[in-house]
């Protein structure tokens, strides 16, 4: 009786896992960046600590993990701004760009 309930509850469990989001590879976001109200490709927020990624925005050659260079044509990323439910959380700085580990 107790494998069953088990299996019952394993089965319940099991597809809600399959849809779970996976955590964005924040290393791999920088460049050039748009800023949109819908249809982003992410959602972040702007935090003061913990951030997942901490970025500095730059006017040429965004190269590296961190560098954002803002543009209105020709995005490599589009972003949206929340304050709830955000694939990562940013904070801006003016040194050290990077992923947070």
């Amino acid at each position: 009786m107790k494998k069953l309930a088990v299996l019952l509850v394993a089965a319940l469990l099991l597809p809600f896992g399959a849809y779970a989001k996976t955590k964005v590879d924040v290393a791999k976001i920088y460049g050039n960046i748009k800023v949109v109200n819908s249809g982003a490709d992410y959602k972040v927020k702007v935090v003061n600590s913990s951030p997942d990624l901490k970025v500095k925005v730059v006017t040429s050659s965004a190269n590296s993990p961190g560098k954002w260079r803002m543009v209105t044509a020709s995005p490599d990323y589009k972003i949206q701004f929340v304050n709830a439910f955000p694939d990562f959380t940013i904070k801006y700085v003016d040194a050290f760009p990077g992923p947070v580990r």
